[in-house]
Formats: C-alpha cells, structure tokens, sequence
C-alpha cells in the first residue's frame, strides 16, 4: 500500500521588477519607467508564475496605483486579496480584496488557509515584503530587472534579508532572478 504524499506548503513569494540600482517605483511612486521597456519573450516567468497563485497581499501604494492606472476590471479576477492599509480605501466591485490593518503574520495564516495548496504573492511593496521576511514568511523573490537606474523611489526590500539565488534568465530587455529566502535553518 502507498502511503499518502505530504501536502506541500503554499509558497509565499514576492514577485516584482526593479532598476537596477533597486527600486520599484520613482519617488513619485510612479511606474511610467517600467513600461518602456522590450518584454515580454519566451522566458517571461509570470505566464508561469500566476499559473501557481492563490491569495494576494499588496500594501495601499501598489494598491492605489493599479487603481488609477487600470481602473477597468480587477486584473486578479476572484483571488482573494488582503489589502494592508490604515486608510479607508475603494473597493474594486466583485473583486475579492479585504482590506486589513494586522500584523503580517496573522494575515498570513489566513492566506494560507484560503490558497488551497497555491502559493501566496507578495505584490509589492517593499517593505510589505520585508515585513514578511522578518517574521520569517517570505520563501522567495522572484525578480525582473529593468536596464534603468532611478535614482531614488520605493525600495525593493528596505532591509537586510540574505537570499539564494536559485535562477537566471533574460526575458526581452529584463534580467529575470530567482532567490530563495535563507532562514537560519538553512
């Protein structure tokens, strides 16, 4: 008789694109930089990537800017999505976005109790995603690199976190990098 394989835990990654020199939005918390370039080709990982996605968790900024940007339909269609804000913010109708201001790892739990074995997407920003490094629940970063410097702007991870790289691949004018998170237990 065989024994019953083991569940695999939802991933939770942080999936996004920067400049080089490691921001993901202008100071203006602009994205206007980002569209210019070449992409996506064959090797686009998030064809790949969404495939695998269940809940999403974003903070107020990235939040808003898909608000004024792509005002139309929710381009995540019915995956649940936590919201991290202190503000009162619209809701996209028939959407499925919940609007939260606890602690990551709370939120978490239940992300991971909605994601039905998929992995769970860190949407950005930066320091939402630091703030699941810290408490230990971020697994990976999945990350496409714009040949641009900016300057200054919204950091990618405003922390130290020390990562593998598991990865490597080009897609159009982007460097595409895969780390996984090394936890203490590694």
């Amino acid at each position: 008789m065989t024994e019953p394989i083991a569940e695999r835990r939802p991933l939770t990654q942080y999936f996004v694109a920067s400049s080089i020199d490691g921001f993901i939005a202008d100071a203006h918390d602009n994205l206007d930089w980002l569209l210019q370039f070449d992409g996506p080709d064959d090797a686009n990982p998030y064809e790949r990537f969404i495939l695998d996605v269940g809940p999403l968790a974003m903070g107020a900024t990235t939040y808003e800017w898909i608000q004024r940007n792509d005002p139309g339909e929710w381009a995540y269609g019915d995956r649940p999505c936590w919201v991290f804000t202190h503000r009162d913010l619209p809701v996209v109708p028939g959407s499925g976005i919940l609007f939260t201001s606890a602690d990551v790892a709370t939120v978490h739990q239940e992300m991971v109790a909605a994601a039905d074995g998929r992995n769970v997407w860190v949407v950005g920003g930066g320091d939402l995603a630091g703030q699941f490094a810290d408490v230990g629940l971020l697994d990976e970063l999945i990350l496409s690199i714009a040949p641009i410097t900016l300057g200054a702007g919204a950091p990618l991870l405003p922390r130290r976190i020390e990562l593998k790289l598991e990865d490597v691949a080009r897609n159009g004018d982007f460097a595409c990098v895969r780390y996984s998170v090394v936890t203490e237990a590694d």
